[in-house]
């Protein structure tokens, strides 16, 4: 009964991921089940970080962060991981600070599934998995710039949660950045998020601008220096330019 129960909840998994955000009543109808039993598995599944409640529909579920956080292993055999580990240990040697690589769910958060670490004692440091917000963080706004601005409508319209003094929150004021952001190439975070900690990020792009990633160059903020900036956004840029074309085989 117990192994039954597992393969039912498997199979329901697996449905929510084709077909999310769906509801229970969708869910019931295609396995025949009773409502009880699907919102029950749903609601264990949830409770384990497999599923979450859609946040513009919350009668909606799918996919959640802990199917996020084992989704990087899948990735290594894929032609995005391939392309962007040779380029990222390049760029962590280059400025001997941790570069990671992070991909988008969606308008939910960015998904690290990459690192390179550098050798200094005091580094910053993001564990596989890690999920971000994307308007707090220079990888989230760097896949941003490159998203159609109905999206960027949506995450506004869904309110900006404030993670520190300096977080984007206000409409006019992260389009801004995004504009910016698209005319030099790369974002830059510096305590919009984490405290202490700052960033160079530029977004690896798909064959039809579609923003696939984002690589970025992290540190302390005691080693963030802002008349560096430009010179390492353009070596996170070229980096970002590089797994791009790598992964198209150019």
């Amino acid at each position: 009964m117990e192994m039954k129960s597992v393969t039912r909840s498997l199979r329901i998994l697996e449905a929510v991921a084709q077909h999310q955000p769906v509801t229970v009543g969708e869910l019931t109808k295609l396995f025949g089940l009773p409502k009880s039993t699907v919102q029950r598995t749903l609601v264990t599944l949830a409770e384990a970080g497999w599923l979450r409640a859609n946040r513009r529909d919350t009668t909606r579920w799918e996919i959640g962060a802990r199917v996020l956080a084992v989704r990087p292993a899948a990735l290594q055999g894929s032609s995005l991981f391939a392309a962007a580990r040779e380029p990222m240990v390049r760029l962590r040697d280059a400025v001997n600070e941790t570069i990671h690589l992070s991909v988008p769910d969606a308008l939910h958060c960015m998904v690290v599934v990459d690192r390179v670490d550098c050798d200094h004692a005091v580094r910053t440091f993001h564990t596989i998995g890690d999920t971000s917000p994307l308007h707090a963080t220079a990888v989230g706004r760097a896949v941003l710039a490159h998203l159609p601005g109905r999206d960027v409508d949506d995450l506004v319209a869904a309110g900006l949660e404030r993670f520190s003094d300096t977080t984007p929150i206000e409409p006019d004021e992260l389009r801004a950045e995004l504009d910016r952001i698209r005319a030099d190439g790369y974002a830059v975070n510096r305590n919009q998020y984490r405290p202490g900690v700052c960033a160079v990020a530029a977004a690896v792009l798909d064959e039809d601008g579609t923003p696939l990633a984002a690589v970025a160059v992290s540190m302390p903020e005691a080693r963030f220096d802002g008349e560096r900036t430009h010179k390492w956004g353009r070596l996170v840029a070229d980096t970002a330019a590089e797994i791009s074309q790598r992964r198209l085989g150019a």
